[in-house]
């Protein structure tokens, strides 16, 4: 067997860069480089390794949890076909990875974690930023990542490596087991030499091929829905994934059946599609949430029911409702006792279109789909209509962006108030073009998701909107987005805190406490003074973006032309009025305190038991 002789750090990256995946025919290099900030436990090992392979490229973060989000945004957008790498040092630089594992986890997104680990001969120990356990000489901070990764190794030997690789591929390329895969190297094993096999650095093309489920539970699926008389989908991530759009438009434009998406999944259909009913769920538009909960058949795909997308196991109130789920996921398709067709959405939906292609819903049915889509057409438009007012309506700043973005262009966004109202409002035309993570639903996402999805997009605009809160949680990569020529439209809507919860606070009776950006009032000792006086025009120019502030939706028009003219990273600026909403038509299921001196609050209880009792387990 010939052999070469390469540090365990040259010889990662080697095979890394040799790793493909190939669907229906086309082929796609997995990883396009590596993210990281090197420390003392990788910049002689990996860093080393990857200044040796410049057809590998490798991009400084300046976080390594937004490295991550990077990462993640980058492998949603190419629909989990390719990824990236992400190296830190062992210790804070490990850990702060923790939080983007589990966000990649959850939201089934593969990416590639890579951080230091402790000195594997032991003989230095303790060395700086070391874990010390007394039970265990075997631990590291590291062992963090294990409830947040699909698969977990630690590299102690280099002949590991051999067999440790391609189980790190099969996991990252799997529709099914994807997710973060952490793969610690300890920083002396790093830079120690073997002679591996010179075979495990040849191209290697991982099959990701359309599998179909039992043909006996596929033909009792089309009973169900040809005996169904409201059938309804629920269209998750997995249709987008799995490049399922334009069937499932055929299919419902043919059969009738109304579709609702979920976060991930909106964009399965063209927002002028009549089926489509648009928004599911909590942040639900009326008609979804009306044809879910009278539905009597609900087909699943690639949806991992989130509270959220049921209504807090509200939503669907037909006693007698059935499920059908179509999943790659085995663990998702039996969600709600459903009738499991484990495979490929576009597969599924393929032999679903052959095997219905006599079905309709009964014509009643279709006319108040049809009716209920354009209803809430013409209540987004009154939502978009301009008023001008200063400090302006987030409904109406929403309304500017996504009329003035062309089809193929992404908006980006993941937590707070906006992600709801985006859900309802935006009217998507690209399946693309709605990137929103809620998976996780984690702050400061949305300026790293956005250099990933620029990255993975980079002919077209990232529109990535943001309040004031996410943006001080993590906004410093703009300055990558500045080291890489990757431009970006950053929207920020400034409503002084945290607006979100600050409503969901006062619903619950607790008058948004702790939830604005104030002084410390020295006679209440709360936090009830006046509004801090932070700028984040100066900070973001500070960085190196190009700086627009506008006081109204009129002025916003003007600043989105000018920073699609403009070649580098450009932050508008407006204030948005936080106690002016766009109306929900759901509610949530947040725990409400039992027992209170506050009115308000006891009042909100009450209210939360009667929801309570619309509440079903689908067994």
């Amino acid at each position: 067997m010939k052999t070469i002789r390469l540090t365990v750090a040259q010889a990662t990256i080697a095979y890394l860069k040799n790793q493909y995946v190939e669907r229906d025919g086309k082929e796609h290099k997995f990883f396009a480089g590596c993210f990281g900030i090197l420390g003392h436990g990788n910049v002689a090992g990996i860093g080393q390794a990857l200044q040796q392979e410049p057809d590998f490229p490798f991009y400084v973060a300046r976080n390594e949890q937004a490295m991550v989000h990077a990462a993640v945004a980058y492998a949603k957008v190419k629909n989990r076909l390719e990824s990236f790498v992400c190296t830190t040092s062992i210790g804070p630089g490990a850990t702060n990875m923790v939080t983007g594992a589990a966000l990649a986890t959850i939201n089934r997104i593969p990416v590639l974690l890579i951080p230091g680990d402790i000195f594997a001969t032991r003989q230095v120990a303790p060395v700086l930023q070391q874990l010390e356990s007394s039970i265990s000489q075997d631990v590291s901070v590291n062992d963090c990542f294990k409830p947040v990764s699909k698969y977990w190794d630690r590299i102690n030997r280099p002949e590991q490596l051999i067999t440790a690789l391609p189980e790190v591929m099969r996991v990252l390329t799997s529709p099914a087991d994807t997710g973060a895969v952490t793969l610690g190297i300890p920083q002396d094993v790093q830079a120690e030499a073997f002679d591996f096999p010179i075979d495990m650095f040849r191209k290697k093309t991982w099959p990701i091929g359309r599998t179909l489920p039992d043909r006996s539970l596929l033909q009792r699926a089309v009973t169900l829905i040809r005996a169904s008389k409201k059938p309804f989908i629920v269209a998750g991530g997995g249709v987008i994934y799995s490049g399922a759009t334009e069937i499932l438009q055929k299919l419902v434009e043919r059969t009738g059946i109304p579709v609702g998406e979920t976060y991930a999944g909106k964009g399965s259909l063209p927002y002028d599609v009549p089926q489509n009913l648009g928004a599911i769920g909590v942040t639900g538009t009326p008609g979804a949430i009306e044809m879910a909960k009278d539905a009597d058949v609900v087909i699943g795909i690639g949806t991992r029911y989130s509270d959220f997308t049921t209504v807090s196991k509200s939503g669907f109130q037909n006693p007698n409702v059935r499920f059908i789920n179509i999943n790659v996921t085995e663990f998702d398709c039996f969600k709600h006792g459903a009738l499991p067709l484990v495979g490929d959405a576009k597969a599924v939906l393929e032999e679903l279109y052959e095997h219905l292609s006599d079905f309709e819903v009964m014509e009643t049915y279709r006319k108040r789909v049809v009716e209920l889509n354009q209803s809430w057409d013409s209540f987004v438009e009154e939502i978009y209509s301009e008023r001008n007012e200063s400090p302006a309506f987030q409904g109406e700043v929403i309304g500017a962006v996504n009329n003035f973005s062309d089809a193929r262009d992404i908006v980006l966004c993941a937590a707070g108030s906006l992600p709801g109202d985006l859900h309802k409002l935006w009217r998507t035309r690209d399946p693309k073009g709605f990137h929103l993570e809620y998976g996780y639903s984690c702050m400061g996402y949305e300026i790293a998701g956005g250099l990933g999805a620029k990255m993975a997009r980079p002919d077209n605009e990232v529109y990535v909107m943001v309040g004031d809160g996410s943006y001080l949680m993590m906004s410093q990569e703009i300055v990558t987005s500045i080291q890489e020529r990757k431009k970006l439209t950053i929207v920020l809507l400034n409503n002084d805190g945290y607006s979100s919860i600050g409503s969901l606070s006062a619903s619950l009776g607790s008058d948004g406490f702790g939830t604005y950006y104030r002084y410390r009032n020295e006679e209440t000792q709360q936090l009830d003074g006046g509004l801090l006086p932070v700028d984040y025009a100066a900070n973001a120019a500070s960085m190196g973006a190009h700086v627009i502030k506008a006081s109204n939706v009129s002025e916003l028009h003007q600043a989105l032309k000018e920073a699609k003219k403009i070649d580098r990273t450009t932050l508008i600026y407006i204030e948005v009025d936080r106690k002016k909403a766009v109306p929900g038509f759901a509610w949530w299921d947040v725990a409400v305190a039992e027992v209170s001196q506050k009115e308000e609050v006891n009042a909100s209880y009450k209210t939360y038991r009667e929801n309570k009792k619309q509440q079903k387990y689908y067994l």
